[in-house]
């Protein structure tokens, strides 16, 4: 019989995260085939993306595998931050109130906002010269 998971997608900005927590773990982690820590060298971003663990104290209870693709390294980070807090909701309807306290199980909709025709940038103008 197959390993039992559940998986939870998370988004922010271009990113997209699709996390699989396997029960009965040892609470490794890892990240499109590397260690979380090599893939997140940053320390904050793996604490970021490993976040809802922590909020509902299950870590080392399973491990966590992440395929996770576009967006740069933080926005990764947050949508891994998310699909681990949708997974775990899955896992136990119980979690869904500290991690929505928590602000893990809403999408932030910040998105890049588009390059206007004459500007420099989506608002930055170029400089005005009188003559």
């Amino acid at each position: 019989m197959a390993e039992q998971y559940h998986e939870g997608v998370g988004r922010r900005k271009r990113a997209t995260a699709r996390v699989r927590i396997h029960l009965n773990g040892s609470g490794k982690a890892t990240v499109n085939d590397k260690t979380i820590e090599q893939y997140f060298p940053r320390s904050g971003d793996a604490q970021t993306a490993l976040m809802p663990l922590d909020v509902t104290s299950t870590r080392g209870r399973f491990d966590v595998t992440v395929q996770v693709k576009g967006g740069g390294i933080t926005g990764q980070a947050e949508a891994v931050t998310m699909g681990l807090a949708r997974a775990l909701v899955l896992y136990d309807e119980e979690m869904r109130s500290p991690l929505r306290k928590a602000g893990h199980l809403s999408r932030d909709p910040r998105e890049k906002e588009r390059k206007k025709p004459g500007l420099k940038r989506a608002r930055k103008a170029p400089t005005y010269t009188k003559r």
